[in-house]
């Protein structure tokens, strides 16, 4: 069957691109045969990342054969893995996310609730007893800051926290510049196309009945980001015809001031309203102290929809 491909969701972002070399190099250090994969183009700051620690990206699949051996790293929906999923053979789960996946038979599964995958593969480097190098230790570091917007994400646990302190320690980063600059990397968006932008960090999401996506691009400045609203706003109806969406969310997230814009459309855009107790001008509307899809959007969309 060859080896066993290890990768992370689709619109794949820093943790994901990261852990799926990380899971990697822990599975060849225990004797496995294993590659790493992403399943989609790889964003600015991640290619910051990469760049940044001489690391190469892991090869682009665009489908794998039916009965391949492949672990799954942060995500372990199907929505956002490959479209065969349910027909390949999942050795392990690595996540951070709900548990979303159904299979028929016993396999290692691990999901904790931390901000970062990285932050549960730390803790399994040091209980396989495997050296974590300077190298390994900036790729994780890199992610946790990414997924915890420097730890100030309602998503940051004491876990997190801890595995940053220790990381920085063995990679020789200051979190705060490093992981500052890295941040802002992410945030230059000129190099890419509007349809581009709409999926560079996309999750599709059910809100109950309420068929929807949700789409979040970091930023320095909200405003810069606001002068193509018309562009976005016309690109997020294409994807709201091509997908039969009820609901498109984009949030344009500030990393210095930790608020979001949101730009909603859709026939259901007014969830956005009574979940969030907002006026959508525009089809816009600042929610204040939102950074987070997972703790901020996800639980109260589905509780109001």
């Amino acid at each position: 069957m060859g080896k066993t491909l290890i990768f992370g969701h689709k619109n794949p972002d820093t943790d994901s691109i990261t852990s799926s070399i990380v899971m990697a190099n822990l599975e060849t250090k225990l004797g496995n045969n294993v590659e790493a994969c992403r399943l989609g183009v790889i964003n600015k700051e991640t290619e910051y990342v990469l760049n940044y620690f001489g690391v190469q990206a892991p090869t682009l699949v665009e489908s794998i054969e039916d009965g391949r051996n492949v672990i799954l790293v942060d995500h372990g929906n199907p929505l956002e893995s490959v479209d065969n999923l349910d027909k390949l053979n999942i050795l392990k789960v690595v996540d951070h996310h709900p548990v979303k996946i159904t299979v028929a038979y016993p396999l290692y599964y691990r999901a904790e609730p931390v901000g970062c995958t990285q932050t549960i593969l730390y803790k399994m480097y040091k209980e396989y007893n495997v050296e974590v190098d300077k190298k390994i230790a900036g790729l994780m570091l890199s992610a946790i800051i990414s997924d915890t917007l420097l730890l100030k994400s309602p998503t940051t646990t004491e876990e997190d926290k801890k595995a940053v302190e220790e990381l920085s320690k063995i990679s020789g980063l200051d979190p705060q510049v490093y992981g500052l600059e890295m941040l802002k990397a992410g945030t230059d968006l000129s190099s890419f196309t509007i349809d581009e932008i709409l999926h560079l960090d996309a999750k599709k999401i059910d809100f109950k009945e309420v068929k929807s996506m949700v789409a979040q691009v970091n930023t320095a400045s909200i405003p810069d980001v606001m002068k193509m609203q018309k562009e976005l706003e016309t690109g997020m109806k294409e994807i709201i015809e091509k997908e039969n969406l009820d609901l498109f969310m984009l949030l344009i997230t500030d990393i210095i001031n930790s608020n979001s814009q949101v730009i909603a459309m859709g026939k259901d855009a007014g969830l956005v309203e009574k979940a969030y107790k907002v006026k959508l001008e525009n089809n816009t509307a600042l929610l204040e102290g939102v950074v987070s899809r997972k703790k901020q959007v996800v639980p109260i969309m589905t509780e109001n929809a």
